[in-house]
């Protein structure tokens, strides 16, 4: 039963929007494809290392304009 509901409540989520950022929005390091991803308020995004996921999570207005955009995205 505990399955069944866990199962529902994944599936019923919203799905993150896929990451579109080539720059890591912590420290500004390269990122691809391939890089590390973490969801913020409904978007992904690509980090250059281990370390950016929890920093990004912890404080996402450090980092993040209020509509999503990395505060270090080109203008």
């Amino acid at each position: 039963m505990l399955n069944l509901l866990l199962t529902l409540a994944i599936a019923a989520s919203p799905q993150a929007k896929p990451a579109t950022n080539t720059k890591c929005p912590v420290l500004g390091g390269k990122v691809s494809e391939k890089s590390k991803t973490v969801a913020v308020r409904g978007q992904e995004y690509r980090l250059c290392c281990g370390g950016c996921d929890a920093t990004l999570l912890k404080n996402p207005d450090k980092y993040l304009e209020k509509d999503g955009t990395p505060k270090n995205a080109k203008k």
